[in-house]
């Protein structure tokens, strides 16, 4: 009876490995949400920035939206999450509105046009995504 224990519990450890490595590449898909979202929020920002109202806002709003919805269809067709997925969003997007919140305020307010602070600006904002989809990959 030992013997038969033991070969059901090497075959239940296969398929845990074969599981765990299943999901791990069917949750690539957020290295590449992350990495879109992260492109897309400074290309944005630039368009806000830089092009002359009422324009840039409008355009830079309405690409904004139109990238949210995008990246949310995809997210919701994706099958697996791994485990703290809930948590290291959350993260991601907390981080991207406090930076995104602060550099559109100011520039609006202060550097309306000025490519010396939008250029950087757009550079932080896309930070989060950048960064997390490196550590996402890095998973």
């Amino acid at each position: 009876m030992g013997e038969y224990a033991s070969s059901d519990a090497a075959a239940a450890l296969a398929r845990a490995q074969e599981l765990s490595s299943m999901v791990r590449k069917r949750t690539a898909w957020y290295v590449r949400y992350q990495v879109v979202y992260g492109c897309a929020a400074g290309l944005l920002v630039l368009v806000i920035g830089l092009v002359k109202a009422p324009f840039g806002p409008a355009i830079g709003s309405g690409g904004w939206a139109a990238t949210i919805a995008a990246l949310s269809v995809y997210a919701a067709r994706q099958p697996v999450a791994r485990r703290g997925f809930g948590r290291w969003h959350g993260i991601l997007i907390g981080t991207w509105a406090l930076l995104y919140s602060a550099v559109l305020w100011l520039g609006l307010v202060f550097f309306r046009g000025d490519a010396s602070w939008w250029v950087p600006g757009a550079v932080v904002v896309s930070l989060p995504g950048l960064i997390g989809g490196y550590l996402e990959a890095r998973k």
